[in-house]
């Protein structure tokens, strides 16, 4: 395995280093600055891998959190955030992260991350975990690298804001000037927009057939990224027809969480707010728009992004299956979610934001 693991190593810029002595512990509250300086330092980390996404998720759901640290003496020399998740779907998962589309080992080089590697397994091991999950884009670590039903997309922005709009596809383009021009359609942002922008999101998700994510999961985020988020909305005269939770990290604009009314699309609501967010990104001296991920099969988001001149790129994680069988399936495309999808959109919006919120600690996103 430590072989194969090199070859993963080699495979995302992580060096390989003569022997030296590499100490691996849990993470502490007194370790923070020096694990974001790290994160922030890495080339592959990411705001999955920052202390914010562990507050994040400690602040609205019940897993554990088990962050490893890796040093050579005093020095840091690699990181691994992982969260012990119990469900009854798939049983008990230990996730690096939960409802983050990256995370996984950031390591100076493959000796450190065979040891960071080493410890979650144990860790696995010895809490009856049926999976380990490092969610490492571009890893190859062929034992256990898994297919997933998404694509990811990236896309360079232009130097300039003002040369976002003509440096969209024409169709884009030409949506987003009627948006604009035709509908009259506004951008505010602010945190005090917060509960507007996740009412909108949990009536987006029921009608799209999907569970949402409890209310303090934005507001934890909120808390643990100050300066380093947007909220916005988008308006259609006095009425909010969209809104987005955006972070910045690093070079990177990540529009993450997004919601509208069900009339959005006539008035080309999201052309508009991405159009919005891209530009101001791009003024703000961000390199990078990054639209995550979306299902294959769902063309609407999948295509959407094309659209816009991201390509698809396939997304695969490092999943160790740890008593044997196939990796579990918590897509919402899996056969045994059926029933419930066809029947979730014509449920009480108050009941489908409760029972979404409980049900969320059971799946990992």
């Amino acid at each position: 395995m430590l072989a194969v693991l090199e070859s993963a190593c080699a495979t995302t810029g992580i060096r390989h280093a003569p022997f030296e002595a590499v100490t691996v512990r849990s993470f502490t509250r007194d370790d923070v600055a020096r694990w974001d300086e790290y994160v922030l330092r890495h080339e592959q980390g990411s705001l999955f891998h920052a202390a914010a996404w562990h507050h994040g998720v400690c602040s609205a759901f019940p897993h554990k959190p088990h962050y490893f640290l890796a040093e050579r003496g005093r020095r840091v020399v690699g990181v691994l955030p992982l969260f012990l998740v119990n469900s009854f779907l798939a049983g008990r998962m230990l996730v690096s992260v939960p409802y983050g589309v990256g995370g996984g080992i950031l390591a100076d080089d493959s000796v450190v991350a065979g040891e960071l590697y080493r410890a979650a397994r144990e860790l696995a091991k010895r809490r009856n975990c049926a999976t380990l999950e490092l969610r490492q884009r571009g890893s190859e670590i062929a034992d256990s690298t898994s297919s997933t039903p998404y694509a990811y997309f990236t896309r360079e922005l232009p130097a300039r804001g003002v040369d976002v709009l003509s440096w969209l596809p024409r169709k884009a383009r030409a949506a987003t000037r009627q948006a604009r021009d035709r509908y009259e359609l506004r951008i505010i942002h602010g945190d005090e927009h917060l509960a507007t922008v996740w009412d909108l999101y949990s009536r987006n998700v029921r009608r799209l057939a999907s569970i949402n994510y409890p209310r303090s999961f934005f507001r934890g985020l909120r808390d643990a990224t100050p300066g380093k988020h947007w909220v916005s909305l988008v308006m259609q005269k006095d009425r909010p027809v969209a809104g987005a939770m955006t972070f910045l990290f690093k070079d990177r604009v990540m529009p993450y969480f997004f919601g509208a009314t069900g009339d959005a699309r006539v008035c080309h609501a999201a052309n508009f707010l991405y159009w919005q967010l891209m530009e101001r990104g791009a003024s703000e001296g961000f390199r990078v728009f990054d639209f995550g991920r979306s299902r294959r099969d769902n063309v609407g988001s999948y295509d959407f992004k094309r659209f816009h001149g991201f390509e698809p790129k396939p997304l695969s994680y490092v999943v160790d299956v740890l008593n044997g069988g196939p990796p579990p399936d918590l897509s919402p495309g899996d056969r045994r979610f059926q029933w419930a999808r066809a029947i979730w959109p014509y449920l009480p919006l108050a009941l489908t934001r409760g029972l979404g919120g409980r049900l969320s600690r059971h799946l990992t996103g």
